[in-house]
């Protein structure tokens, strides 16, 4: 991959993690319920999600869920459900303050916490419809492939590590000033929204889209 190349998709890396969706929601939501240490965890998952999209699209699966209704519908239900999961669940958290009682929002472990971000992005569809429009783009087919998904990976998962933990971050902060148990269920039901709106968007997703 010639250097120009890279730039450019560089570039695209950025503007793709910067734009709203169910990862910043994931991210921001995980920093708001358990501080950026523990809630940083949740944007490792949502990076080694990217790479299995790149593992399925590299392999040729995401040509059959472009063109399969079947398994693009399977997939993107399936993709749904697990956010209207979340968002639920971030609707019933309790609503306490963690900067009274930390131990209190501990309870999920890590590895919940990195199979969580991971969900969110491997069932996703429209991430790999996304993938299989955007990476032939940058692609170099009279040279080895796999280097060039090597280095796009690798700079899809730099981006979102700045980025998600930027939104992760900013919600901890957010989360420090929260005071009030009022205070606290209004976030969680906004982040539990945010999920659900986001499900919503991915139901309405197309393949044609």
């Amino acid at each position: 991959m010639q250097f120009s190349t890279w730039l450019a998709f560089f570039a695209a890396c950025w503007a793709i993690s910067i734009s709203p969706g169910a990862g910043a929601v994931a991210a921001m939501s995980a920093g708001l319920n358990h501080g950026f240490k523990r809630g940083y965890m949740t944007t490792l998952g949502l990076v080694l999600g990217i790479w299995t999209q790149l593992v399925v699209v590299g392999m040729g699966l995401g040509a059959v869920v472009a063109t399969s209704s079947m398994a693009f519908a399977f997939i993107k239900w399936g993709g749904v459900a697990y956010l209207v999961y979340l968002g639920v669940q971030q609707w019933r958290a309790p609503a306490v303050p963690l900067v009274s009682v930390p131990h209190e929002r501990q309870q999920v472990s890590v590895r919940q916490m990195v199979v969580r971000g991971w969900m969110i992005n491997a069932v996703n569809p429209k991430g790999t419809v996304f993938l299989l429009a955007v990476l032939p783009q940058f692609l170099n087919l009279h040279e080895l492939l796999w280097p060039q998904y090597l280095i796009m990976g690798l700079s899809l998962s730099f981006t979102d590590l700045v980025v998600m933990g930027g939104y992760t971050a900013l919600a901890s902060r957010v989360l420090r000033a929260l005071k009030s148990s009022a205070h606290v269920r209004a976030m969680n039901r906004v982040f539990g929204s945010l999920f659900i709106v986001a499900a919503t968007l991915l139901s309405l997703f197309k393949r044609s889209a």
